[in-house]
């Protein structure tokens, strides 16, 4: 079975809350990482997005992240059909987590792996 994944988009990191403007500092002037703008839908979330030739890495600020409960990092795949890589992980017996924050015109999807990472699948633009 092939889902026809074209490449990695981008690499979700979560750290406390406690230290966002810590992990900011340390991506943006200590990487040297260029902050790029997040989706207007979400930057009340806090975080950042960053550049990195051509993926991203986005920081994610989450208060349960103190707790061990980063769930939500994650890598991001871009794939030529979301649909049709959605039927086949269903047939394929992969249970679906639906995008909880829908941003218009990119749709995508989420799976865990067997070691319980979370991976997003979404469409090519």
């Amino acid at each position: 079975m092939t889902i026809g994944i074209i490449r990695i988009d981008h690499v979700n990191v979560v750290v406390p809350k406690s230290l966002e403007d810590e992990a900011k500092r340390f991506y943006g002037s200590v990487l040297g990482l260029k902050e790029i703008p997040k989706p207007v839908e979400l930057q009340g979330r806090g975080g950042a997005w960053y550049e990195l030739g051509a993926l991203q890495l986005h920081l994610s600020a989450k208060a349960d992240a103190a707790n061990g409960q980063t769930r939500k990092g994650h890598v991001c795949y871009t794939v030529a059909h979301v649909a049709f890589a959605e039927e086949q992980l269903r047939a394929g017996g992969i249970e679906i987590i639906p995008d909880d924050q829908p941003m218009p015109g990119k749709p995508r999807f989420y799976v865990r792996d067997p070691g319980g990472n979370l991976i997003e699948l979404a469409q090519a633009v």
